[in-house]
């Protein structure tokens, strides 16, 4: 039988960053700090980019649906949903990507997000 893995220190801190919405307290501490390793820096700005982009998402459809018709804002209410349930999906599936001791990288937004911090 295989002994479970141990998790490291290393994966606690970066396990906080990926916590939905309570993520972005320890996210923002990272980022206005600059003495921390660089993987905690991408973890930190992933969860923030991740985060704030649905919450901006989830308040426009909110205030759309308040604007809308009946059935629209039901659309609109049915994909906020649809777009928090895969907020929330997406931290789960980097955390397990976490523990397994694989990449926490999403290849789209860290891709576009390098190539901006580059410039």
């Amino acid at each position: 039988m295989n002994k479970p893995e141990l998790i490291t220190e290393r994966q606690l801190q970066l396990w906080l960053y990926l916590l939905p919405v309570v993520g972005i307290i320890p996210s923002l501490w990272t980022i206005t700090r600059p003495n921390y390793h660089r993987e905690q820096q991408e973890a930190s700005r992933l969860c923030l980019i991740l985060t704030l982009s649905w919450l901006l998402i989830y308040l426009l459809l909110n205030l759309g649906s308040i604007q809308a018709n009946e059935l629209l804002a039901f659309r609109l209410l049915y994909l906020n949903a649809l777009i928090t349930t895969g907020y929330f999906l997406t931290f789960v599936v980097l955390m397990l990507r976490l523990v397994k001791g694989k990449s926490i990288d999403l290849p789209l937004i860290s891709k576009l997000f390098n190539s901006i911090g580059r410039k």
